[in-house]
């Protein structure tokens, strides 16, 4: 083989090999992809709508440690985010955080109060009109709880359909992949259709 057909074919495979680790380091460290496969984010997020997820911003983790670097900001009250699902970490998990560290919260026939007083939530919806008592079935009424220092109480804008802090407890700073960010594509199952009017949105 002449010199040059391998010298291109080199450059050929350290240009693949470049690509995918730029793949690889942007999303392990940067920009990762996630499809919504339930309906306990409507009305914010629907089934089908495929986003990026910002893993940047609460900071890098460092691989076998429990701490992070380069934090630009913390997760705030309001941010939708996806994290490992505390009961089975192979699986994701996307909410919004309700309550963090330092918050008393709690809930009163599906009203929502942190630090005792109640919060305006107008992306909540409510599809059950009937009230569930509070102590075995926590849907509308639990606490008050105390949030622990790292931790973070999140739940689903589809609030009668959603599993998430109120029965399987706070999520875990070290478990947090990123913040929400923008819909890139949005794929309507039932019709077969694509959602135009959704592409390009950001995630709030």
């Amino acid at each position: 083989m002449k010199k040059g057909k391998k010298r291109l074919i080199w450059e050929y495979a350290e240009a693949i090999i470049t690509a995918l680790l730029l793949a690889l380091l942007i999303r392990a460290y940067i920009i990762q992809a996630f499809k919504i496969p339930s309906g306990s984010m409507i009305p914010t997020l629907q089934i089908g709508d495929h986003i990026l997820v910002n893993k940047f911003i609460y900071g890098t983790k460092i691989p076998f440690s429990d701490k992070r670097i380069l934090v630009f900001k913390k997760p705030e009250r309001g941010d939708i985010i996806v994290f490992k699902y505390p009961e089975d970490p192979g699986r994701d998990f996307i909410k919004r955080i309700v309550a963090v560290e330092g918050d008393v919260i709690e809930s009163k026939n599906k009203t929502i109060y942190v630090n005792g007083k109640p919060v305006k939530e107008p992306y909540a919806l409510h599809t059950d009109n009937s009230v569930r008592p509070g102590g075995i079935e926590p849907r509308d009424n639990f606490g008050p709880y105390i949030v622990q220092k790292n931790k973070y109480f999140v739940m689903g804008d589809n609030r009668d359909q959603s599993y998430d802090s109120r029965y399987w407890g706070h999520v875990d700073m070290m478990e947090i992949r990123g913040k929400a960010l923008i819909l890139y594509w949005s794929w309507d199952s039932k019709k077969n259709w694509i959602r135009f009017n959704r592409i390009g949105r950001l995630v709030h």
